[in-house]
């Protein structure tokens, strides 16, 4: 890998998901040089919206890709995003099991 190459983040971690980058997600390497067997990548988002985020990523949970597309970006931020989404409304919404007969 080398500056300026598109990559694919191909792992979901906490450490990561800490700052709104989730599997699937496409950026490109920002710096030089890797430290430490981690690349600097930024993840873009599509047009003139602020950047997600640029963070030191490990060169294994990477894979090279030809072509970065922002807009895969948005659309993974909105799944985390979104209150609609069933993981988040089922936590929020117990079971109101007060009129329930056995």
């Amino acid at each position: 890998m080398k500056m300026m190459d598109c990559v694919e983040l191909i792992v979901e971690k906490s450490k990561y998901a800490k700052e709104g980058v989730h599997k699937g997600m496409q950026g490109v390497i920002w710096e030089p040089e890797c430290k430490n067997g981690c690349w600097v990548v930024l993840f873009p988002q599509y047009g003139d919206k602020e950047d997600i985020a640029d963070l030191y990523i490990s060169e294994d949970d990477l894979k090279i890709i030809p072509v970065m597309d922002a807009r895969v970006n948005e659309r993974i931020k909105a799944q985390f995003e979104n209150p609609g989404n069933s993981s988040k409304s089922l936590a929020e919404k117990p079971d109101d099991l007060s009129g329930y007969l056995i």
